[in-house]
């Protein structure tokens, strides 16, 4: 598919839109983003597609998500590019709201999510899970959609809005979508952006270390000394800090010593000035 998708800059046009579809009998996915789209997102509108007859992208940098000292102002922003790339990947709308609408004059209500926000990126970016679970229930009851796509690279944002949508009954099923690697292992970001190319050669071994992690778990292994090891590993390798490397319960997100049921083995790390996360599943053996 060429045609640019439909572009919504209000709620009542693109609610409208959507009643029209849905009067029609048409599954509604969406697929939440903030721009600088990559083959990552193209491949959470590939999926949308295949599962629903009409796929809405949401565009939108939310500055509530950022603390004050983060990227916020330096996020990478190209709609025109952006808009490009749907109409290759088969988009057929994107919502673009701005600032002012998402956040009117006057706005004062905040999302305060549960225990899957604790700890992990929580600890490290105070407020981050509030603003993160704002936007997409605000997201979510713009569109209106039968399915939203969240990709896996983001573990604990992932299980923070599934709690969400859970306890706030929002008639939406929430899907993760595996994360899209580069052929040496980086989990594609838009931040990678960021790496000098000395960094990006690098980087692959942050998804090395929890993949080898991973495969002891798997057997049997205890987590405390392969974590210690892979702190080490990464540390040697020229990241720092390493925020965290934990292994987490893939459900509940609870700290796991040996596992039992199928795991996440999950980090966040800087390597100069970029922070990088990625996760890797654990299945007992």
């Amino acid at each position: 598919m060429s045609d640019l998708p439909l572009r919504f800059q209000s709620v009542e046009a693109l609610r409208a839109q959507v009643a029209t579809w849905r009067r029609a009998g048409e599954r509604i996915v969406l697929v939440p983003t903030m721009g600088a789209l990559h083959a990552g997102h193209l491949a959470l509108v590939a999926h949308a597609r295949a599962i629903g007859q009409r796929v809405v992208v949401s565009i939108f940098v939310n500055p509530t998500q950022f603390g004050p000292n983060e990227d916020f102002s330096r996020y990478p922003r190209d709609t025109e590019a952006d808009l490009a790339l749907l109409a290759g990947a088969g988009a057929d709308a994107a919502w673009l709201p701005s600032v002012e609408t998402m956040y009117p004059a006057g706005f004062s209500t905040r999302i305060e999510p549960g225990p899957a926000a604790e700890g992990l990126c929580g600890t490290f970016r105070p407020g981050h899970f509030s603003g993160v679970s704002t936007v997409v229930t605000k997201l979510l009851n713009q569109v209106g959609p039968d399915v939203a796509l969240f990709g896996e690279k983001d573990f604990q944002q992932l299980q923070v809005i599934r709690s969400v949508v859970r306890d706030l009954d929002m008639p939406v099923t929430i899907e993760g979508v595996p994360t899209l690697r580069e052929a040496d292992g980086l989990a594609l970001s838009s931040r990678n952006r960021y790496l000098a190319p000395t960094e990006r050669a690098i980087a692959p071994r942050l998804h090395a270390v929890l993949s080898e992690i991973a495969e002891r778990l798997a057997t049997g292994a205890k987590a405390g000394p392969l974590v210690a090891e892979g702190m080490a590993s990464l540390e040697a390798a020229g990241f720092g800090p390493v925020q965290y490397l934990e292994v987490r319960d893939a459900d509940t997100l609870a700290p796991v010593a040996q596992v039992e049921r199928e795991a996440r083995v999950i980090a966040a790390a800087y390597l100069g000035g970029t922070r990088l996360i990625d996760n890797v599943a654990v299945l007992p053996g």
